[in-house]
């Protein structure tokens, strides 16, 4: 049950609670390993003789799986427990890792490359929105916004902030295939440090007549047509993932073969336009209270994106400048920021039926990690990298559009502490 003490030391000041304080550092750790591979490896594959169209669809089906596995993690928490969850999500996470490098890279079966690496992304959402559960369970209500941040912030932090550094320096100190094992090992690290959590909520919660964690699932996606706005937003939310989950599927081989840019170059401008966007987060929350959800997420998310991503093949092609592309990455990372008030519009949208459109919202984030890859597999061949920046500029455009059919009335309450997929 919820700690309702007071504050009575730095974690629970912070909004952390104190029960579950190494489970943010596990989040961490687990994510630094789930990521290191993202900055450089269609790159790798690139190298080891895997043509760009088997690549790209390696990485639309582990959206795909990623995706359907965060849609099902609440329910699923419900059914066997948090604690329990994460560990699942590891078990899946390391041994269809060992396969795909053994078989898939190492062997060059491209079956099992696919299918490997498609299955091993149901790991990582059942344990980061496992212990996100666990969060939601055991932090006190009045700072369950806060802890909710805190999860976002260590998730983004070892995803897409820290995950390049440690890419970069393992790969220039054992190599690039030696740092896909090394990520097993910080995967392994993450993992052993969640067992050390003993906070209350871990367990499967006792279950109410009046609960069915099917029913949770199928009304996040009955929603979708029942309320059409709820439909809306998911659209939008797919459109937020495009770049995000396209951009590692051929940017790094642009930047390094197209560009001359060093691999360690690149993880530096990857690295640091998402260490941009963990603060750009907090502003465009501050924005989105002062001058309304649907505004931000218009202007700032999606015209911002559609011009910074555009502006993100330019900028380096014509300059070749490291700092000019780092630059322009940035912006583009504080715009994708733009998205990040959405969990927030969706109990204005549906406000009788919040969990539903918070799953609405899920499915459509989890779809997003799909989208983007799918899109290169489907565009880069006939229409190039410019090309595929342009597709992807014209969705966020299209975004901007599907946003004017997301007004609603002036906030009356404060909006329920939601867990959606991450948006940068």
């Amino acid at each position: 049950m919820p700690d309702l003490g007071a504050p009575k030391n730095l974690f629970d000041r912070i909004g952390i609670p104190k029960s579950l304080a190494t489970g943010y550092l596990a989040l961490a750790l687990f994510m630094i390993g789930d990521g290191v591979e993202q900055g450089y490896l269609s790159a790798f594959l690139t190298d080891e003789g895997f043509s760009a169209g088997r690549i790209a669809l390696m990485f639309t089906l582990y959206g795909v799986t990623a995706g359907i596995s965060a849609w099902m993690a609440a329910a699923l928490s419900d059914v066997i427990g948090p604690r329990r969850l994460m560990l699942a999500g590891a078990a899946i996470w390391v041994v269809f890792h060992v396969l795909f490098v053994t078989l898939g890279v190492l062997e060059h079966v491209e079956v099992l490359l696919l299918a490997c690496y498609g299955l091993r992304g149901f790991g990582y959402p059942l344990f980061a929105y496992g212990f996100l559960m666990w969060v939601i369970r055991t932090a006190r209500p009045q700072r369950l916004g806060m802890a909710v941040g805190w999860f976002w912030f260590a998730y983004i932090a070892g995803f897409s902030t820290l995950s390049p550094l440690v890419a970069k320096a393992s790969i220039a100190a054992i190599g690039p295939l030696p740092t896909l094992w090394a990520a097993m090992c910080v995967i392994a690290a993450g993992t052993a440090v969640a067992l050390t959590v003993r906070a209350p909520g871990g367990d499967r919660p006792p279950v109410r007549a009046d609960e069915n964690p099917l029913r949770s699932l199928l009304t996040g996606v009955s929603i979708l047509w029942q309320e059409p706005k709820v439909a809306v937003a998911g659209v939008v939310r797919v459109i937020n993932g495009v770049s995000q989950f396209g951009f590692p599927v051929f940017l790094p081989v642009y930047f390094t073969r197209s560009l001359d840019f060093s691999l360690g170059d690149w993880l530096t401008i990857y690295s640091v336009m998402y260490m941009v966007n963990l603060g750009c987060n907090l502003l465009a929350g501050y924005w989105s209270d002062r001058y309304g959800i649907s505004p931000v997420v218009r202007w700032m998310g999606c015209a911002g994106c559609a011009v910074t991503t555009v502006a993100f093949y330019y900028v380096p092609t014509t300059t070749h400048s490291f700092w000019l592309s780092l630059l322009t990455g940035c912006l583009f990372c504080a715009c994708l920021a733009g998205f990040s008030p959405m969990s927030a519009l969706m109990p204005l949208l549906a406000p009788r039926r919040t969990g539903a459109a918070m799953a609405g919202l899920n499915l459509g984030a989890g779809l997003g990690t799909a989208a983007g890859p799918a899109l290169v597999s489907l565009c880069l061949t006939p229409l190039g990298v410019e090309g595929v920046m342009w597709v992807f500029g014209a969705c966020y455009a299209l975004g901007a559009a599907l946003t004017l059919f997301l007004r609603v009335a002036p906030r009356t309450r404060e909006p329920v502490p939601g867990g959606e997929l991450p948006v940068g």
